[in-house]
């Protein structure tokens, strides 16, 4: 197999070759089709998120058909296209897995963090977490939906029923969950970086009914806004943006410091929460949805071997929507 591989911390992957790995019981192989890069992407090669520890491969947005099943696998075949999202193993007896919460599992696996990713020509993932593909056609389309669209999901059931959204970061997750919202007949209002009016474009193409800079408040009280960038000060401003009552929801797994702010921006029962990671429920209630709402993904696609090519992109704000690995 060809990986691109994290040999250390803060340095570019490198191309390698390995044997083809070989399923456990309950696994299945893949032969990688794409893999999108994610911001976790970048938190793991930057050393950012706790653990990392070369050689990882990452990528955790990845689509495949099965080559190999492992004993004791139902429900999957030979050349079934699957998804391999972050959330790739939980311990199951945890007080979180039991309570319909293995989000938060206390001893969990993550594809392309603590396994191996689909920056890869083949990936072995356990197959109770993979998801179905069944009648979706385009990998390279359906790759950022495995995990931009799953946390967008998830930040967007928990932002509440509010019809005027912020969403702050107008990137993968953003763009995805915007059209979700907008089918929902939600408003969208999006914050992008300042003078990026390439991307304030791009939000209202897509249906946005305000686009603007992020240090802008924006032209009426949001009921709820949604972080995607990583950027702590950007929670006090969302805050202020939300009318009494109104929440703000941060949907990144690594984010700089939150400066201090006066209480009164949070007063007036407005609320502050983060979203951890997805379960599997989420998969099903989401691919239902974008389904129906006839979710298209923006990608700028990448060969394997140009991994790092596309995290720099990302890195620097370069990509509208979503980049992908064609493996």
């Amino acid at each position: 197999m060809r990986a691109m591989v994290l040999t250390a911390i803060q340095q570019p992957l490198q191309l390698v070759e390995w044997p083809d790995p070989l399923p456990r019981p309950g696994e299945i192989r893949l032969r990688v089709e794409a893999c999108g890069v994610c911001r976790t992407d970048l938190h793991v090669v930057d050393g950012e998120l706790p653990d990392v520890w070369p050689p990882v491969v990452p990528g955790h947005e990845v689509v495949g058909r099965i080559d190999m099943l492992g004993d004791a696998v139902e429900g999957f075949s030979l050349g079934d296209r699957v998804g391999v999202p972050w959330l790739g193993h939980t311990c199951g007896v945890c007080r979180y897995c039991t309570g319909g919460a293995e989000n938060l599992c206390d001893a969990p696996q993550f594809t392309g963090y603590t396994r191996p990713g689909g920056f890869a020509s083949h990936l072995v993932a356990e197959a109770a977490y993979c998801v179905r593909l069944d009648g979706l056609a385009d990998p390279v389309a359906v790759a950022p939906l495995l995990c931009a669209g799953l946390i967008g999901w998830r930040c967007l059931v928990k932002a509440g029923d509010g019809r005027d959204l912020g969403l702050y970061g107008f990137g993968a997750a953003a763009h995805i969950i915007a059209q979700v919202a907008i089918w929902q007949g939600r408003r969208v209002f999006a914050f992008t970086r300042p003078g990026d009016t390439a991307t304030q474009a791009f939000a209202r193409s897509l249906g946005a009914a305000w686009a603007g800079s992020s240090t802008e408040p924006p032209p009426q009280p949001l009921d709820a806004a949604i972080l995607f960038a990583p950027d702590g000060a950007l929670v006090p401003q969302a805050l202020r943006a939300v009318r009494k009552g109104g929440r703000v929801v941060c949907g990144g797994i690594h984010m700089s410091d939150i400066p201090s702010f006066p209480y009164a921006w949070l007063w007036e029962e407005r609320q502050l929460a983060s979203v951890a990671n997805l379960t599997r429920a989420d998969a099903a209630d989401f691919f239902a949805v974008a389904g129906k709402a006839r979710v298209v993904t923006s990608t700028t696609t990448y060969r394997l071997e140009q991994a790092n090519q596309a995290l720099s992109d990302l890195r620097e704000g370069r990509v509208h929507g979503a980049a992908v690995l064609v493996c």
